[in-house]
């Protein structure tokens, strides 16, 4: 058992683990300081305040970003790599928010007077695109 351990982590493993979760990490953090800055709405100002619509919304931007990043890092060849799909991952959330937007009018003021169903609606499509955007980046079997 402690030989079958010792290989799962090698020096290798780790490291490479320990690359991608502080490489995740930094790409979720400003992933959503770019998004509650472009946003027209102060996400965690109207959070802390009890605004269920603005957690609604942002929790499905981040879980939107979170999918095709977790998709990357388990296809990509390098963090060099992941890096940069995650960042196109970033900007097709941060697109998806300003179709949105379009198609919702006056979403974000919506999501200030705390209308759960605009965050609802503007969640659901972060969600849906972060899916369709991790399958969109899975390596094709050419």
């Amino acid at each position: 058992m402690l030989e079958a351990l010792s290989i799962s982590l090698n020096k290798a493993a780790v490291l490479g683990f320990v690359s991608y979760i502080v490489g995740a990490a930094v790409l979720f953090a400003l992933f959503q300081f770019i998004y509650t800055r472009l946003t027209p709405h102060k996400e965690f100002e109207l959070i802390r305040s009890g605004n269920v619509a603005a957690a609604i919304a942002l929790g499905g931007a981040i879980i939107g970003f979170a999918i095709p990043a977790s998709n990357v890092i388990a296809y990509s060849i390098s963090i060099l790599d992941f890096v940069v799909w995650a960042v196109i991952a970033a900007f097709v959330q941060l697109l998806a928010f300003l179709m949105t937007s379009l198609v919702l009018k006056g979403a974000s003021q919506r999501i200030q007077n705390g209308e759960i169903a605009a965050g609802i609606y503007v969640a659901a499509v972060a969600i849906s695109v972060g899916m369709l955007n991790a399958a969109c980046m899975t390596p094709s079997q050419n």
